[in-house]
């Protein structure tokens, strides 16, 4: 049996992955057939070869934002899902990682086509590759807070 670990790391692959190695085939079957539905209508294979090579005005036009705005949250769900279901997250608030990095993708997702960053335009893909950070970073940060105040009991 994989450990939750492998079974988030698959999940990163691609979604559904990790449901199918813990078993739960009609889940993880789901969770591809969306992965697909929304890559294919958000054009997102183009997106992201056309941010690989640099042309990030080109990826902007070609992103269909309304089908993308569904990538982070089906993305950091799966995940979740996945490890939750080999046996991990047993602490408590385990999960505000998973939430606030579908949230703060989205966010970047959002202001993709025109936030710069040293006066560089970033896209569809990096910016909300890079949100990757801020939301770990308050889902930890949170999770600790929140750890700390049950045990002190207020």
């Amino acid at each position: 049996m994989l450990t939750p670990k492998e079974t988030l790391f698959w999940s990163i692959a691609l979604p559904g992955f990790g449901q199918l190695l813990n078993g739960k085939v009609i889940k993880g079957i789901v969770f591809i057939f969306l992965e697909i539905l929304v890559n294919v209508q958000a054009n997102f294979n183009e997106v992201i070869i056309l941010s690989f090579h640099g042309d990030i005005e080109k990826a902007i036009l070609h992103t269909d934002y309304q089908w993308l705005m569904f990538y982070p949250c089906l993305y950091f769900f799966s995940m979740w899902d996945a490890y939750r279901d080999a046996g991990g997250g047993k602490d408590p608030y385990y999960f505000l990682p998973f939430v606030f990095c579908g949230y703060f993708v989205t966010v970047g997702l959002i202001f993709a086509n025109k936030l710069k960053i040293f006066g560089v335009l970033i896209g569809p893909v990096w910016l909300p590759m890079l949100s990757v950070i801020p939301g770990v970073a308050v889902g930890y940060l949170l999770k600790r807070l929140l750890l700390k105040r049950k045990r002190l009991g207020t």
